[in-house]
């Protein structure tokens, strides 16, 4: 898989690769640091890398050698352990009708201090984030914990083997592992996350309420949907099309320009 690296001073091309080098150079002026990608279903745009999985410093967890245009780096991307792990755990629950959405949480016997009538639809339509009683009701019905099941059912499948949570319970990942995820929802026949529950997800659930939501993802300009406030992911099945962009510092105005460089 390929991050797109610094290539100041080479001419511009055509195609996706072209179009890889210009968001580049947005994310470059605006964050020199940030780690990003963007592609569609098979993959990354752009020529491809060395696989880095075997290099010492990346396999060992060390982010010593690892400069901004490399996939194998591992990051920080805390603030999207909501669609990495609980929304995909929760859709599996779905998918085995283990779980329904409007049914009250008391029912499954998770809840405690929430309103009356709680359900889980109502937690992913909830807000910016993730609710904490989400993840409580996700471990209820899966038997254990969220990082665990999450990395045996989601993110080995997918070939994600260097995500993972960390003793303090940071989630960390490579660009690269978020490009297989968001590749995979452009094509989920045969994995984890199923058509259905991407479709059922990548949609208006809060019928005339504002602000629309979708199930923990929120839509966005040219027909995709987003999430996350610093580490920020977003994909368009009506574009085949996604993106990821992990900053050094949360910037909305970063997100907006790499949004619709990626998009526009």
């Amino acid at each position: 898989m390929t991050l797109q690296s610094d290539r100041a001073g080479q001419a511009e091309e055509s195609g996706p690769a072209g179009g890889a080098d210009r968001i580049g150079q947005a994310v470059r002026a605006a964050d020199p640091g940030a780690a990003w990608a963007v592609g569609g279903p098979d993959g990354p745009d752009g020529p491809d890398a060395p696989d880095v999985r075997d290099r010492p410093d990346v396999r060992d967890g060390s982010d010593a050698r690892a400069g901004a245009g490399d996939p194998g780096r591992v990051l920080d991307v805390g603030g999207l352990a909501g669609v990495l792990a609980v929304w995909p755990v929760i859709g599996l629950l779905v998918d085995a009708g283990e779980l329904r959405l409007h049914t009250p949480l008391t029912a499954y016997g998770a809840g405690e201090g929430l309103p009356a009538g709680t359900t889980a639809h109502h937690l992913l339509t909830h807000g910016p984030g993730t609710s904490p009683a989400l993840t409580g009701l996700a471990e209820r019905l899966c038997g254990g914990p969220l990082a665990g099941f999450a990395a045996d059912r989601v993110w080995a499948p997918l070939g994600m083997t260097r995500t993972r949570f960390t003793a303090d319970g940071a989630l960390r990942a490579p660009v690269a592992d978020l490009g297989r995820f968001l590749s995979h929802l452009l094509a989920p026949a045969g994995g984890p996350v199923s058509q259905a529950w991407a479709a059922q997800s990548l949609r208006i659930r809060t019928g005339e309420l504002t602000p629309a939501r979708g199930l923990l993802w929120h839509p966005a300009p040219h027909g995709a949907w987003s999430h996350g406030e610093g580490p920020a992911l977003w994909v368009s099945p009506s574009r085949r099309r996604w993106a990821a962009l992990v900053p050094t510092t949360p910037s909305a105005p970063l997100r907006t320009a790499f949004r619709e460089a990626a998009f526009g």
